[in-house]
């Protein structure tokens, strides 16, 4: 049930922030992914993935601050923002909340390295222009390549990186990572 529970609230986190975005206010998905990452935490075994979330925090700061700052990418919601002109506390809060998801619903990143930046190249893009052209989360700056590009190898790498630290996390930890996943080995 937890990889379900993972999946499908990590989905609902995903809409109010992009839907509220698109709306032009950051606070339901802020909120819906503050209330995620506090359940998933709370779950036994987990709390010590607290690490995972400020990493990912960290790469989204780096990836789509670049992306607001460099004007490649336009952001609905733009502020607050981390750096001022950067990262929006709404598209921050996603970063947070997905990082649970590489310990449940995504947990083939772990011990795949190639479906990491796959996903990552492939799979954000997809992301992104849905909530742009859905729901008005975002825009790139015309021409939309580069900025869709910048976003692919962005991710690309972000995701290959916390794919590799929630294994160094397993590894380390244990018992973090929820009981369920140990199917996988």
């Amino acid at each position: 049930m937890s990889f379900w529970s993972n999946l499908i609230g990590y989905q609902l986190v995903w809409f109010a922030a992009v839907i509220g975005a698109g709306r032009g206010t950051p606070w339901p998905g802020t909120i819906a992914a503050a209330l995620f990452v506090a359940w998933q935490l709370s779950m036994p075994g987990r709390a010590r993935e607290w690490r995972l979330v400020v990493a990912a925090v960290v790469a989204g700061v780096l990836v789509d601050g670049g992306l607001a700052g460099s004007g490649l990418a336009v952001y609905a919601a733009a502020r607050p923002a981390l750096p001022a002109g950067g990262a929006p506390l709404w598209i921050l809060a996603l970063w947070s909340a997905f990082a649970l998801t590489l310990t449940q619903s995504l947990s083939a990143l772990r011990t795949r390295a190639w479906l990491a930046p796959l996903l990552g190249a492939v799979g954000a893009p997809l992301a992104y222009l849905g909530a742009a052209r859905g729901w008005q989360a975002m825009t790139f700056a015309p021409p939309v390549w580069p900025g869709v590009l910048a976003l692919a190898i962005g991710w690309a790498v972000a995701l290959t990186l916390l794919a590799r630290w929630a294994q160094r996390i397993e590894r380390s930890d244990g018992a973090v990572i929820a009981p369920v996943l140990r199917r996988d080995r």
